[in-house]
């Protein structure tokens, strides 16, 4: 699972942001890294240099081998709780995603053998 870290102008993004962001996600989306090849991450200031509340946004988009992207978006106040929002948010859509794929298999097994 290769990922990749993107910031915009008003967002530092660090070696140690890099790691940190890295190490999350391989951890949180361990259980689905047979299926994912890339994972692109979109931090950006919303209100740039204006500051504001929830104005960092998170957005993850997700490469699945043999499969459609899937996108989530999440915005907070920290860029730390954007990415876990958004990392939150992605493991619900991969569960949903692969949950439906497993489950059509299931049925088309049972009714092969029946």
């Amino acid at each position: 699972m290769h990922i990749q870290l993107n910031t915009d102008a008003s967002i530092h993004g660090s070696d140690s942001m890099n790691e940190w962001a890295t190490r999350e996600l391989t951890d949180r989306l361990a259980r689905f890294r047979d299926h994912i090849t890339r994972v692109e991450v979109h931090l950006t200031d919303i209100n740039g240099a204006r500051g504001g509340e929830l104005d960092k946004r998170c957005v993850l988009e997700v490469r699945l081998a043999g499969r459609q992207p899937l996108a989530v978006t999440h915005v907070a106040d920290r860029v730390a709780d954007a990415l876990v929002g958004a990392c939150t948010k992605l493991q619900h859509a991969l569960d949903a995603a692969l949950g439906k794929d497993r489950d059509a298999h299931r049925r088309d097994t049972i009714r092969g053998g029946a």
